[in-house]
Parts: C-alpha cells; sequence; structure tokens
C-alpha cells in the first residue's frame, strides 16, 4: 500500500536526478567552450600576427592594409603621371582633366604653368605626341603625408624623330574621400614638383 510519503520521495527522488542532470550537462557544456575558446586563442594567436623583417609582431589585419595602402599609392602615383604626361592632340584636353581630380592645386598651378608657357599649344600646332614609357615610384608610407618620388620615362614624337626623356618628380600623397569615377583611390597629390629633365641618348625598353 502507497503512502504519501513514498509519493515524496518519489518527487525528490526524481528533482535529485534532475538537478544532477543539469549540474553535469552545465559541466561538459563550460568544459567544451573553455576548449573551444583555448583553440580559438591558439588559432588567432598564429594566425593573426606575423612578424615584420626588424622582428616586430603586427597584427595581420595591419599588415593587409598597409599592403593594400601600398598598392593603391604606387597605382594612383602611375595613374596620374600618366594622365599627366601621355598626351598627344587628341586627347591632352580629357587626359590634364582627369589628371587634375588626382592632385590638388600643385598640380593646377603646373598645369596653368604649362598652359602659359605655350606647351599644350605647341602639342597642337606640330601634332607632337608624347608617350610614357614608364613610371617608377619611391614611397613612404610610414605616416601620412605619404612622401613620394617617381621617374618617368617618356619619348616625344615628332613625325620622323624621336627623343626619350626621364623625369624626376616628388611630393605627397594625403587620403581623401573616394570619388568614382574621378579619383577611385581615394587618394591626393599634394606639393607637387617636377625637379629634373634630362633627355637619354640611347633608351632601350
Amino acid at each position: 500500500m502507497k503512502t504519501p510519503y513514498q509519493n515524496i520521495y518519489n518527487v525528490l527522488h526524481l528533482n535529485r536526478f534532475i538537478v544532477l542532470a543539469v549540474i553535469i550537462g552545465a559541466v561538459l557544456t563550460c568544459i567544451v567552450s573553455v576548449l573551444m575558446v583555448i583553440k580559438l586563442h591558439k588559432e588567432s594567436v598564429n594566425n593573426a600576427f606575423v612578424v615584420n623583417s626588424e622582428g616586430s609582431v603586427i597584427p595581420l589585419k595591419m599588415v593587409q592594409q598597409h599592403e593594400n595602402l601600398e598598392v593603391e599609392v604606387l597605382s594612383h602615383l602611375e595613374l596620374f603621371h600618366t594622365y599627366f604626361y601621355h598626351i598627344d592632340a587628341s586627347n591632352y584636353e580629357k587626359n590634364l582633366e582627369k589628371a587634375l581630380w588626382l592632385g590638388n592645386s600643385s598640380v593646377d598651378a603646373l598645369y596653368r604653368q604649362k598652359k602659359a608657357d605655350g606647351v599644350y599649344n605647341r602639342l597642337l600646332q606640330y601634332s607632337l605626341v608624347q608617350k610614357v614609357l614608364k613610371v617608377q615610384s619611391k614611397i613612404d608610407i610610414q605616416q601620412e603625408p605619404y612622401r613620394f618620388e617617381t621617374i618617368v620615362i617618356f619619348e616625344i614624337n615628332r613625325g620622323l624623330v624621336n627623343d626619350t626623356y626621364e623625369l624626376a618628380t616628388s611630393g605627397n600623397i594625403i587620403k581623401v574621400d573616394r570619388n568614382f569615377p574621378n579619383n577611385t583611390h581615394g587618394l591626393l597629390i599634394t606639393d607637387f614638383f617636377e625637379n629634373k629633365l634630362k633627355k637619354l641618348e640611347d633608351y632601350e625598353n
């Protein structure tokens, strides 16, 4: 014959079983969570950092951003120098307009000086073709503004005569808002200056 005390005993036994099951489940969950955190930490330590040439540990994300910035700066410089110096009678207005989007007032001042000196009039008058052969830049992207020095090799076609020149330019680059399609890299050339121009007698591509 069952008594109320037996029912209470069964209920307590069931409750104890449930509590033990919950405790064991919680302990197992905590153990699994800790193991996953440790594994994730080890993977992040191994994969999220790199060592530079000086032995310093640098976050991988920063390295990727640094590499991307270097690529964009070099591409921006090549694009600008190509637009500014790769010109002929048919494209110089369009190319110079594109170049002016990539630099500040220092570029515009140089453009106006060349225009006042009759550079573009001679381009039209003698049907000259100025073709960029090579653009090579050295940049310092440790801190903004980023300093650059660029060597541009270009030739001027005067019909039967081709003359090749080497032009050294320099300046700084700062970050600005990207402007599609006028300034896709979001960079702007400042303090632009033509340092030295010399004629190359025997240039080979």
